[in-house]
């Protein structure tokens, strides 16, 4: 594969999970599907929203909030920037966030990026595994972080060393089970190194 398609959450209550993506502003770019696979602790994985300004991202988190999301990193200036962390009631964990940490103007509801942060063991291995699959590699920190070339993807995909991933969400690092996430390639099903799954879908825009 050279991209990817989809990325599918796998969430207990499909129309609670639904009222919320819509409410937080993200009923087009992930796909939702029912599950009830046992899943405890942290789920290996966080999805990222990057934003223009600081006021942008507390526009997010408040929607968030407001629509049933539990806060696990209030929104605050950092040395890379302004963010915040929630996490949905499917359990999902999403990161917002901004490069500036001055508003040059007001809130908007526009995202710059969405990326899939999956929490590799070892993202050496990880990396060479997808590399073996077609994808390019666009971004590389040495074995801490690895972004892949995804153009025809709505959602970037991206590796992070499992323990610092959760530590950054402000999470422990453990956890067991279900990913109850599924990601969707024209290159078949498979499974990565850290049991991330995927299968057959079309590239075809998702709508």
């Amino acid at each position: 594969m050279t991209s990817f398609a989809s990325v599918t959450l796998e969430v207990a209550d499909l129309t609670a999970a639904s009222r919320f993506y819509t409410a937080f502003g993200l009923d087009t770019q992930v796909r939702l599907r029912a599950s009830d696979a046992p899943t405890t602790g942290f789920r290996g994985f966080a999805m990222s929203l990057t934003v223009s300004r600081p006021a942008t991202v507390n526009g997010f988190i408040d929607a968030a909030l407001d629509a049933g999301a539990t806060p696990l990193k209030p929104a605050a200036k950092s040395f890379w920037g302004y963010g915040g962390v929630v996490q949905a009631p499917d359990g999902t964990i999403w990161k917002v966030a901004t490069s500036e940490k001055k508003d040059a103007g007001p809130a908007t509801r526009q995202i710059d990026e969405i990326v899939l942060l999956l929490g590799a063991t070892d993202v050496a291995a990880s990396k060479r595994f997808y590399v073996e699959r077609g994808l390019a590699v666009a971004k590389s920190f040495g074995r801490k972080y690895v972004e892949f070339a995804t153009p025809s993807s709505p959602v970037k995909l991206a590796l992070y060393g499992r323990r610092a991933l959760a530590k950054d969400v402000g999470v422990p690092a453990d956890g067991t089970g279900s990913h109850r996430l599924m990601l969707g390639s024209a290159a078949g099903s498979f499974t990565d190194p850290d049991g991330f799954a995927w299968e057959a879908v079309s590239l075809a825009p998702t709508t």
